[in-house]
C-alpha cells in the first residue's frame, strides 16, 4: 500500500480509551494548524465507533479554535438518540482542556425511495489533466516557506483540476471550479463508512478558496479559516475511483466566503453534497 495512503487511514483509526471517548493523532500537511478535513473524518469515525447498522447521511459541524498538530486530540461522543430508522449523534473534540470543534450527525437504516440526481457538469476527463502537486512544484521557488510547506508536503489524495491555478498573480474569474480527485491507491476495504470517512476528510480541501476567486487575491496575501462544514451524503461510492468536485461560491460578505460543492461518480452519480463557511480577511 502506498505510505501515504497507509497514513491517513492510520490516522482515522481512533484509540477508545473509554466508553463513547476517542483518541486520535495528528498529522503536519504543511498548515499552520490541524487540516480540518483530519477532525472531521476523525469526529465521524468516532460516531460510527458507536452506531452499528446504520450509514451517515449528514454531518453539521463548527470549528472552534485552531488545533495543534502536536498533541493527540480526544473525542466525546453523546448517543443522542437511537430511533427505529435514524440515530442521532453529537462529537466534541477536545485539545488542551478545551473545546476544538463540534459536531452533529445523523445515521439512517438502508431504506428505498424515490431517486433523482442533479446532472454533472460536462468537464475533460482526469486522464487527460495536470496534477495539482505539478503546479506546486513549478512556482515553489517564489513562495514564501511557510507556504513552500503545504505545497512540499505529499497527500494521500491525487487532485486533478480542470481550471489551472494560478498561485502567485490570480486573475480576477468566475467563483465556481471543477477537481477531480481520488486516493493514491486502492482503499483495503469496501466497508461504506471508510469511504464516507474519507470523503469526510478530503471535502474540506478546495471549498474556502473558491469564494476568493472573483477578487483575484492570491491566498498568500489572505487569513482564511474554515467556521463551519455541512455534509450530505446521497448514495454508495469508492473515494479510490475518480469523483468531480463541483464547487461555487454565491456569496462572500462580512469577513466571510460561502462555498458549496457536488461530489459526482464518474458516471455522472450525484454522491454528496458539502456548504462551507469560512473566514477570509486580506492581511
Amino acid at each position: 500500500m502506498d505510505q501515504r495512503l497507509a497514513d491517513v487511514l492510520s490516522v482515522l483509526n481512533l484509540e477508545q480509551v473509554e466508553i463513547n471517548l476517542f483518541r486520535g493523532e495528528s498529522r503536519d500537511i504543511g498548515s499552520p494548524q490541524v487540516f480540518g478535513g483530519q477532525v472531521l473524518g476523525q469526529a465521524l469515525v468516532a460516531a460510527y465507533n458507536t452506531v452499528s447498522g446504520r450509514a451517515c447521511h449528514s454531518l453539521h459541524a463548527y470549528f472552534v479554535r485552531r488545533g495543534d498538530f502536536n498533541a493527540p486530540i480526544v473525542y466525546q461522543v453523546d448517543r443522542s438518540r437511537d430511533g427505529a430508522s435514524f440515530t442521532t449523534r453529537r462529537v466534541v473534540a477536545i485539545q488542551h482542556g478545551e473545546q476544538l470543534f463540534h459536531m452533529s450527525c445523523s445515521f439512517q437504516i438502508d431504506e428505498p425511495g424515490m431517486e433523482h440526481s442533479a446532472t454533472m457538469p460536462d468537464v475533460p476527463a482526469p486522464e487527460g489533466l495536470s496534477d495539482f502537486e505539478s503546479y506546486g512544484e513549478q512556482v515553489l521557488a517564489e513562495l514564501p516557506e511557510g507556504v513552500r510547506r503545504f505545497f512540499e508536503r505529499r497527500r494521500p489524495f491525487e487532485f486533478r483540476p480542470v481550471q489551472i491555478p494560478n498561485y502567485i498573480n490570480p486573475e480576477r474569474s468566475a467563483p465556481c471550479k471543477q477537481v477531480w480527485f481520488r486516493t493514491v491507491g486502492e482503499v483495503p476495504s469496501s466497508e461504506d463508512q471508510l469511504h464516507r470517512c474519507l470523503l469526510a476528510y478530503v471535502s474540506d480541501y478546495n471549498l474556502l478558496d473558491t469564494a476568493t476567486l472573483p477578487h483575484g487575491k492570491s491566498f498568500m496575501h489572505l487569513q482564511m479559516a474554515s467556521i463551519d462544514h455541512a455534509m450530505w451524503f446521497h448514495r454508495p461510492f469508492r473515494v479510490d475511483e475518480w469523483l468531480l468536485y463541483s464547487i461555487d461560491s454565491p456569496s462572500a460578505s462580512g469577513a466571510r466566503g460561502f462555498a458549496r460543492g457536488s461530489i459526482f461518480t464518474r458516471s455522472g452519480q450525484l454522491v454528496a453534497s458539502t456548504a462551507q463557511e469560512g473566514l477570509i480577511r486580506e492581511r
